[in-house]
């Protein structure tokens, strides 16, 4: 559905409104009895706003209609373009009331509504950030606005009813209906309220803090944890109140400042579009944290992450907030920081930091060298761009970033830092000088040098070294301006392991530069060892010889993380033959044990294959990873291995009829492996995409596993089929039919993309381009930019990406740098498959 051109606010409007107009409370009424009727597409929405300012204003508001407006009680007339509710001539403190509809969601922004297919259940929860509270209710949609809220939601009897808040009085509202008022908030911006509502399955718990509470008292914070009623079986409530216990005494020690929020409710909910989501009081998180099947150690460590993540959200972001999107940093690079701390200090999970070095940060640096990178602070001049910003830089960059300053300023001074921070704007809105300069009293370092270094720069360096410099030296070199503090490892045998028997540390002041390394050579040397620094990293070519004939022989796994990423940004850069990487992977990672590096390397190896080999050599080497993965499954590789099998073979059918006997019983299931659904549906996909198997095939996995997860999966299996008329159908259904889901969608999208045969999509890349602009018109940002994202078309030139770029140069800010970027991972992509020719 079209958004209203209103509908996108800039940063020099919503400054002036918050400088005209205060906001004293909200007061929040929703009626979703409702929403079990398929039929019902909107629901009752009243607001109760006081206000004070004098003049013209407006509330924002995307839903179906408004029915009334009153000020002081008087009513005025609806002004009500569909983004916009205006409010004319205010005087002073008002009272604003709005009486409006507002519209279930399918996208995931808004209100969501969510039928189970197990047992027809209806489940709602609401997502916002960064500004989609305006389609549950009217507000001042900026984060700068803070006030109190109350909500009262009237819905079935029957249903879990949780908010921000403890629920404060509940009374009957009718025949089957119960009214829920919730205790009115703190103080928080309108993008993390929430409303959770449906027959959802709840684990209650608690936390004690000795001494935590204000003023030194004892602390006691009420836990939940929420699924669907039909995951409860899978739900493992106790190992996550168990880290969220961890992580609340990890914070109230850390922070020196009381929880203050209440409660703390955790809720998996489905169709989620992201992880998690900070909302205080009631945090909500992708369902798929919720494991129906097999699940890695690294997976089990990323939502115990995710969860600690949120939980730092608490204090940075909800109890002090950026003004605007340009410092989400404030938020986003602490928590991503502290989430991976707290996880690697206070959980079991003590090796946090060897995921965030190999994938977070591969994350920022793949994001760093688009031609669209910004500065950890960046220039935010609306809300298409604030929506995109939430990438590899705001978080990842960011929290490495943080990670740096923190071995440069000290912890302690650090945390101090932090505390008086929290003390100085609990509550209010901060700036990145505030936080500066709390952090330069705290360190007695003046930090305005290192934030023009580091949060106000783009690019991200690349570290070399060579073991026989000039004077037979080992130097070290960059090739940014920024200065670097790192530690070199220097790394020999230890009967079978390679161990690091020394360590120097390397300072590089500013200047792209050579500096000496107090090293011997040795069979290999690590730079960024310890990881504290942001930077690529490059191999010499004697350490790359030993990685490559010993890299499983290194015993310590954050070094291991070190030469896997240094590995996959050589190839990436065009410096490494991806042939020689795959060989690295094929010998390597069967004897891998971490199993977040293990499952990087083995998704890199799938984009090398399918992204980076020329393209005359990769049905050879498809075959081959193919095999690879085949035998590494039939060894006990186990879970990783099965998954990269599952992806091999949507591109090389070597091993289908194998595949099959796993699916149908015929063949045993090797050791450490169970068929779940999930993996199931995984390899049901890739035979799909090859040809070998068929609808019949797909509909009996479908009565086996009639879920939520498993009709999503058939859905994208149906599509993946090597079929013209089924890719011309899950192509219209993608850009035609709004009903579909946010989840619908991209099963669609990745059915559409799936298999080796790209002749049976390639006529569709002119209509691609031709349709951009409609799509983005005419859909939601969210669904929008998985469209644009997802049938992004993967030909052999970017003559079309150029050419559309040069015809529309007006076109949404947003839309253009989505194609810019597609573009430069097309363009990276040819220039490193010349490289093996």
């Amino acid at each position: 559905m079209s958004e209203p051109t209103t509908a996108n606010l800039t940063r020099d409007e919503t400054a002036a409104r918050s400088a005209q107009v205060t906001v004293h409370g909200y007061r929040v009424e929703l009626d979703v009895t409702g929403a079990p009727d398929a039929a019902a597409t909107g629901f009752p929405s009243t607001v109760t706003v006081e206000v004070e300012g004098d003049g013209d204003t407006w509330l924002d508001f995307l839903g179906e209609s408004v029915e009334a407006v009153r000020v002081d009680g008087a009513a005025v007339p609806v002004e009500y373009d569909g983004a916009r509710v205006a409010l004319r001539n205010l005087r002073g403190r008002s009272t604003v009331r709005v009486e409006a509809t507002g519209r279930y969601s399918r996208s995931g922004e808004g209100l969501h509504r969510f039928v189970d297919p197990v047992d027809g259940a209806t489940y709602l929860y609401t997502q916002y950030e960064p500004a989609d509270c305006r389609r549950v209710f009217a507000c001042f949609e900026q984060p700068d606005m803070k006030a109190p809220f109350t909500f009262e939601v009237t819905a079935p009897e029957g249903w879990e009813v949780i908010s921000n808040r403890e629920a404060a009085a509940t009374e009957q509202a009718g025949p089957g209906a119960v009214r829920v008022r919730f205790a009115p908030t703190l103080p928080i911006p309108t993008y993390i309220t929430a409303v959770v509502a449906g027959p959802y399955h709840r684990v209650d718990g608690e936390w004690r803090g000795v001494g935590a509470g204000p003023g030194g008292a004892d602390l006691t914070v009420p836990l939940g944890v929420l699924c669907r009623a039909s995951l409860a079986q899978h739900l493992d409530a106790d190992a996550i109140l168990e880290v969220t216990r961890q992580g609340l005494d990890f914070f109230h020690d850390a922070f020196g400042y009381p929880y203050p929020w209440g409660k703390y409710d955790q809720v998996f909910v489905p169709e989620y579009n992201l992880g998690a989501m900070e909302n205080p009081g009631c945090v909500t998180f992708t369902e798929k944290y919720v494991f129906r099947g097999e699940a890695t150690r690294a997976q089990y460590e990323a939502r115990a992450t995710t969860i600690l993540h949120e939980m730092a959200h608490m204090w940075f972001g909800d109890l002090v907030t950026m003004r605007w999107w340009d410092d989400l940093w404030l938020k986003e690079s602490f928590a991503d920081y502290m989430g991976t701390l707290a996880c690697a200090e206070a959980t079991e999970f003590t090796e946090a930091w060897v995921a965030f070095a190999e994938r977070r940060k591969a994350w920022a640096y793949r994001q760093d060298q688009l031609p669209t990178t910004h500065p950890v602070v960046a220039d935010i001049v609306d809300l298409e761009a604030a929506k995109l910003n939430f990438d590899g830089i705001t978080y990842a960059k960011g929290a490495a970033v943080l990670k740096q300053l923190v071995a440069y300023v000290g912890r302690e001074a650090f945390f101090e830092g932090s505390r008086r921070y929290f003390r100085a704007h609990a509550y209010g809105n901060t700036t990145l000088t505030d936080l500066l300069a709390e952090l330069s009293s705290a360190s007695g370092r003046d930090l305005d040098a290192w934030a023009r270094a580091w949060l106000q720069t783009t690019g991200v360096a690349t570290l070399t070294l060579e073991q026989d410099g000039p004077s037979g030296e080992v130097v070290a070199a960059q090739s940014d301006g920024r200065p670097h503090r790192f530690g070199a490892g220097r790394y020999d045998y230890d009967g079978d392991a390679f161990v690091r028997v020394e360590r120097a540390d390397v300072e590089l002041t500013g200047t792209p530069q050579h500096a000496p390394v107090p090293l011997a050579a040795a069979p290999l040397i690590v730079l960024n060892d310890d990881d504290l620094t942001y930077a690529k990293t490059r191999l010499d070519a004697r350490s790359l010889g030993t990685v490559e004939s010993g890299l499983s022989r290194v015993a310590d796994p954050l070094a291991r993380g070190q030469i896997w990423a240094a590995l996959w940004n050589a190839v990436r850069d065009g410096e490494l033959d991806p042939a020689r990487y795959l060989a690295v992977v094929a010998r390597h990672a069967p004897g891998e044990t971490n199993t977040a590096l293990l499952a990087s390397a083995l998704a890199n190896a799938d984009d090398a294959v399918n992204r980076y080999v020329p393209e005359a050599d990769r049905a050879r080497r498809r075959g081959e990873w193919l095999d690879t993965a085949w035998s590494a499954v039939q060894s006990g590789g186990g879970l990783p291995w099965a998954r990269a099998l599952a992806g091999a073979a949507s591109v090389a059918d070597g091993r289908a009829a194998g595949i099959r006997a796993l699916l149908d019983g015929s063949a045993p299931v090797p050791e450490g492996l169970r068929l779940d659904p999930d993996l199931r549906w995984s390899l049901w996909t890739a035979l799909a995409a090859t040809g070998h198997a068929g609808p019949a095939d797909l509909d009996s996995e479908l009565a086996a596993d009639d879920t939520a997860g498993g009709r999503t999966a058939h859905l994208r299996a149906l599509a993946a089929r090597p079929d013209p008329a089924v890719k011309r159908d899950a192509r219209r259904r993608i850009l035609e039919d709004e009903s579909l889901t946010n989840d619908q969608v991209d099963a669609l999208i990745a059915g559409f993309r799936a298999g080796r045969r790209r002749d049976l999509i390639a006529e569709y890349d002119d209509a691609y381009f031709a349709g951009l602009t409609g799509v983005w018109r005419g859909r939601s940002i969210e669904i929008a930019r998985r469209i644009v994202l997802g049938l992004f078309p993967a030909g052999e030139t970017t003559d079309a990406v150029e050419g559309w770029l040069a015809a529309h140069p007006d076109a949404p800010g947003a839309l253009r740098r989505l194609v810019i970027e597609q573009g430069d991972h097309l363009a990276r992509a040819i220039r490193v498959r010349g490289i093996g020719r």
